[in-house]
C-alpha cells in the first residue's frame, strides 16, 4: 500500500505547537527521576545531528488517529535530511490496550492498524512504514501478549509477539504511564538481551498528578536496562515527532527497504478484513466474545464509471462467530446492527483506499474455531 493516491499522499507539514512545553516537561520528569538522557549510538558522520536530536528529545487505546498527529514532522525531518541514509525495524510491544495501535497509526500518519477498547483487537503483525528525510522507519505493531485462555488463537497471537521482538533494531515497550502490572511484566520478560529498548510511557495526558511519575520511572529503571525513557501521549503531535528523533539514533546506516511513499506491506484485502472486524468490535462492545473473526470471500476490482474515482471494489466478507446466539447478536433486530457495521466499514474503506466500495456481509457459525489449530491457520493466523 503506497501513498500514491490522494488519500495516501503526504500532507503538508504542520508546526509542532506543543513541542516546547512537552519537551521541557519531559526533561523535568527525567531529571526528577534521576534518569540522564542516554548518549546516541556511535555514528560516522552524523554525530552532530544525533546530539542535536538528543538535546531536543521530548518527553490507545481505542482512539482514532488524532487530528494533531504528525502528517509530516517538520523539525525532525529537517534534521534527518542532513544525516546519513538509515533504515531499521522497530517493534512496538506491550500488553493489550496500552495504545500500541494508536501509536503506530500516529507514527505512520494514517490509520493502518485497527483500534477498539476490546482486548485482542490487534491479531496480526502489522508493518507501518514512514520515511522522513534520509531515514526510513519500519514499525511493527504486535498483538497484546495473552496471559489468559490457552486457546489455539491465543497461542498464535503470542507466537507473533515473540517472533517480533527478536530480529529488530529497536523495541518500543509501551505501558500506561504510572502503571505496571503482571501482564506488563510478562511482555517485558520477552525482550531480548542486546536489543535496545525504549520505555514508552504512553497516555501521559491521563496522568493528573505528574509528581507521581518520577518515582514510577525510577522503579521502572530497576526492572530492565532500558536505553531511554519516553513519557508521552500518542495523541500529541510534538511527543510523536520527538519519538522519531529518538528512534532514528538506533537505526543502522543502510539502504531503504521500501519506496519513499509506501505506508504498509499489508494488502488492501487484509485492510478490508481488519476494518470490518474493528466495526464489529465497536458496535457489539463486550457483548460479543473475542472469538470472532472476519474472512474475505471476494475482493474484485473493477473500472469505475465515476469521474471522481478510477476504480470500484466489490468486497464480500463473512463474520465468523462460535454460537447461534452470537450470530443473532451481530445481526441485531431486523438486521440493523449488521447493516450499521457494514455501512461504517464501507465508509472507512472508501477513505482509506480512495475509491468506491460495495461491501456485502454475511454471518456464519463455526463452533470451537478459536481452539482448532487448523481452522485458526485457515483464517489467516500464523
Amino acid at each position: 500500500m503506497t501513498a500514491g493516491s490522494p488519500k495516501h499522499s503526504k500532507a503538508a507539514a504542520k508546526p509542532a505547537a506543543d513541542s516546547t512545553q512537552s519537551a521541557a516537561e519531559l526533561e523535568a520528569l527525567l531529571a526528577q527521576a534521576g534518569l540522564a538522557r542516554q548518549p546516541a549510538p556511535e555514528t560516522t558522520d552524523a554525530e552532530p545531528v544525533a546530539d542535536e536530536l538528543s538535546a531536543d528529545d521530548g518527553e490507545g487505546d481505542d482512539d482514532e488517529l488524532a487530528d494533531d498527529a504528525p502528517a509530516a514532522p517538520s523539525v525532525v525531518e529537517a534534521e534527518l535530511a542532513a544525516g546519513p541514509v538509515r533504515c531499521g525495524v522497530i517493534a512496538i510491544v506491550g500488553k493489550p490496550n496500552v495504545g500500541k495501535s494508536t501509536l503506530l497509526n500516529a507514527l505512520v500518519g494514517q490509520k493502518i492498524s485497527i483500534t477498539s477498547r476490546k482486548a485482542q483487537t490487534t491479531r496480526h503483525r502489522i508493518t507501518g512504514i514512514r520515511t522522513l528525510g534520509q531515514t526510513q522507519f519500519i514499525f511493527v505493531d504486535t498483538p497484546g501478549f495473552q496471559t489468559r485462555h490457552a486457546t489455539a488463537l491465543n497461542k498464535s497471537l503470542n507466537k507473533t509477539v515473540m517472533g517480533a521482538v527478536g530480529d529488530v533494531d529497536l523495541v518500543l515497550f509501551v505501558v500506561e504511564a504510572g502503571s505496571f502490572t503482571l501482564a506488563d511484566a510478562k511482555v517485558l520478560s520477552l525482550l531480548k538481551p542486546g536489543v535496545p529498548a525504549l520505555l514508552v510511557a504512553n497516555k501521559l495526558d491521563r496522568v493528573h498528578r505528574r509528581a507521581e511519575i518520577a518515582p514510577w520511572l525510577r522503579d521502572m529503571q530497576g526492572r530492565h536496562d532500558f536505553t531511554e525513557f519516553v513519557p508521552m501521549s500518542a495523541k500529541s503531535r510534538g511527543d510523536v515527532e520527538r519519538l522519531f528523533g529518538i528512534c532514528a539514533k538506533y537505526l543502522p546506516e543502510q539502504a531503504w527497504w521500501y519506496g519513499e511513499d509506501e505506508l504498509t506491506d499489508r494488502s488492501e484485502k487484509f485492510l478490508a478484513s481488519e476494518t470490518v472486524r474493528e466495526k464489529l468490535f465497536r458496535f457489539t462492545g463486550d457483548e460479543l466474545p473475542y472469538t470472532s473473526t472476519v474472512v474475505i470471500d471476494k475482493f474484485d476490482e473493477e473500472k469505475s464509471k465515476s469521474k471522481t474515482h478510477s476504480r470500484f471494489l466489490r468486497i464480500a466478507a463473512t463474520i465468523v462467530v462460535e454460537r447461534d446466539g452470537h450470530k443473532a447478536m451481530v445481526i441485531g433486530e431486523k438486521g440493523e446492527r449488521l447493516k450499521r457495521i457494514g455501512t461504517e466499514a464501507r465508509q472507512e474503506l472508501e477513505k482509506i483506499l480512495g475509491c468506491k466500495v460495495f461491501l456485502e456481509l454475511w454471518v456464519k457459525v463455526r463452533s470451537g474455531w478459536a481452539d482448532d489449530e487448523a481452522r485458526v491457520r485457515s483464517f489467516g493466523y500464523e
